[in-house]
């Protein structure tokens, strides 16, 4: 299936604003940055999945699914931060607000050992 055409096409390894509400209970919440961390040519749906940002919180440094995020020119963020491999999930299209900037290879890389780290995957 194509995506419907007007809507964003985000890549791996690229941040951007999106949507969450309405979430549920835990849920990340508002709209916030997130790193797109699918991989391109997997999904046929208008679908990406991503890894909400957050603040940056010093007691993240204890949790390995926190990834820490320093702020660059190429990524677009404007303060420390910490992605939250725990809250990947799959969000629609119509969510993606819009492009921060992207992440280097070896942090998208990090991203995903933290996420295989939540489902208990171990190479």
């Amino acid at each position: 299936m194509s995506q419907p055409s007007g809507l964003a096409n985000p890549k791996r390894g690229e941040i951007w604003d999106i949507t969450f509400d309405p979430s549920v209970g835990g849920e990340i919440q508002k709209t916030r940055p997130a790193i797109v961390i699918g991989i391109d040519s997997v999904g046929r749906l208008p679908l990406r999945i991503v890894i909400p940002i957050t603040d940056w919180k010093s007691e993240y440094g204890q949790f390995p699914w926190m990834v820490a995020l320093v702020p660059m020119s190429t990524n677009g963020l404007s303060k420390p931060s910490a992605a939250d491999a725990f809250q990947v999930k799959s969000v629609s299209l119509l969510r993606f607000q819009k492009h921060l900037g992207v992440l280097l290879p070896a942090k998208v890389d990090d991203l995903a050992a933290a996420v295989a780290l939540c489902v208990g995957y171990t190479p």
